[in-house]
Formats: structure tokens, C-alpha cells, sequence
């Protein structure tokens, strides 16, 4: 664990934490409601095969997303019983920093950011 932040900027970064991953289940709707529409278009087994994979691969990435937000919604749990605790002084009360979570969410990001680029080229090449 990093060193120990101040419980408000964990809450604020808890909540653009889940602000993000919600956008991300989002694009994945968006992203699925593409691939059905190329579905529709072609049926040559080779592209169904590489959307199957895509397809298979918004599963996986929906499925980060809720074990993400579950963890996010753990630390946020810790915080308001931090909180309710000692309400005295919250403001300048520090508690150990969650860097775990920052990581997770970072690494999907980057990971869904590599996912919807080949994605799109997929859907370019195919439409």
C-alpha cells in the first residue's frame, strides 16, 4: 500500500473509479450492438469465428468491470466506517491510500482501450 491519503480525496477517487467503469459497461453495449449488426451482414464462418472471439472477449471485460466495482465498493464501505467511527475532524483524517483498486482500474482501461481498438479495426475492415 502507498502512503495514507485523506478520506475525502479517496472518496472523490472512489466515485470517478465508478463513474468510469460505468462508461465502460456502456461502450460495451455499444460495442456488442456493433458486432450484432456485422453479425447480421456476413455470415462466412471465418468472421463469425473472429466476432465469437470479440464477443467472448466483452464477456470477460464486463465481468472485470463488476469484480472492479465491487472492490471499489468495499474501500468505499471502509471509508464511511472510518467515518462513522470518529466524525470529528474528517476532513484531515488520512487512511491507508487504495492504490490496489487505482491499479485495477487502470490496467482495465489500458486493456479495454487495446480490446476497442482492434475491435473497431475488425468491424471497419468487415462493414
Amino acid at each position: 500500500m502507498s502512503k495514507p491519503a485523506p478520506i475525502y480525496q479517496q472518496h472523490e477517487e472512489n466515485r470517478e473509479f465508478t463513474n468510469k467503469l460505468d462508461f465502460y459497461k456502456d461502450e460495451i453495449k455499444i460495442l456488442e450492438g456493433r458486432l450484432g449488426e456485422l453479425a447480421s451482414k456476413n455470415s462466412k464462418n471465418d468472421i463469425l469465428s473472429e466476432l465469437e472471439k470479440y464477443q467472448n472477449q466483452l464477456i470477460i471485460q464486463r465481468n472485470n468491470i463488476d469484480k472492479i466495482a465491487h472492490k471499489v465498493k468495499i474501500n468505499e464501505d471502509t471509508l464511511e466506517k472510518e467515518i462513522e467511527k470518529n466524525p470529528v475532524a474528517v476532513d484531515h483524517r488520512h487512511v491507508p491510500n487504495h492504490g490496489a483498486e487505482k491499479e485495477l482500474v487502470e490496467g482495465f482501461e489500458t486493456n479495454f482501450h487495446s480490446l476497442r481498438s482492434d475491435l473497431n479495426r475488425f468491424i471497419s475492415k468487415w462493414m
